[in-house]
């Protein structure tokens, strides 16, 4: 696309911030929302701007939410007992799709990552140690990632809440059901005996 329209550059520099989306990406989505039905791009521009105004972390949680309470801490058949933290509102979407779990949630805003100037004063440990104290609270899940960021944000937590007299726990790692044990690397298969069962 030959841009000599200030405001298709826009677009396309804008577009080009977004993961996945390189230069070619960017042209195949401005020229779909040029060339077609204006009212997609007129759609696409209220929705962004829905989002931009009204949504915000929830001040319970920090799951996203356009009220003062997400959905999951405003429903009193929600678990409040039970906290699953977790490093972003995409795990917690992950965690509802799956359907099992039904606790209520602690957003991080992302994992320790020193390299990037992530510390603890970035993500919301403080809060959830202010929650867990208020009482209430039987459990905590750690569901960060496991990695060795997400893992040392799992350590972290775990220290800032002993003393609280809450069980905490954390996610069992090891292998998929329904996998061959050939195809299993060699981290998953320790995982596996580390988190260990009585059958």
């Amino acid at each position: 696309m030959t841009v000599s329209v200030p405001a298709i550059q826009g677009l396309l520099d804008e577009l080009e911030k977004l993961p996945g989306i390189g230069p070619k990406s960017a042209e195949r989505i401005a020229h779909f929302l040029l060339a077609g039905d204006r009212k997609v791009a007129a759609g696409l521009a209220a929705a962004l701007r829905a989002v931009v105004e009204k949504v915000h972390p929830c001040r319970e949680c920090y799951n996203l939410t356009d009220g003062e309470l997400c959905p999951i801490c405003s429903n009193r058949g929600r678990d409040a007992g039970q906290i699953c933290v977790v490093e972003t509102p995409r795990d917690v979407g992950l965690f509802e799709k799956a359907g099992t779990y039904r606790g209520v949630y602690h957003v991080l805003g992302g994992r320790l990552a020193p390299l990037e100037n992530v510390g603890p004063e970035n993500l919301t440990l403080a809060q959830l140690v202010g929650r867990v104290r208020r009482g209430g609270v039987r459990e905590v899940i750690l569901a960060t990632s496991p990695t060795l960021e997400g893992d040392g944000t799992a350590l972290l937590a775990s220290n800032l809440l002993a003393g609280t007299g809450v069980a905490v726990t954390r996610l069992a790692r090891g292998i998929p059901s329904g996998a061959s044990l050939e195809l299993v690397n060699s981290q998953i298969l320790a995982d596996a005996l580390d988190g260990r069962k009585a059958f």
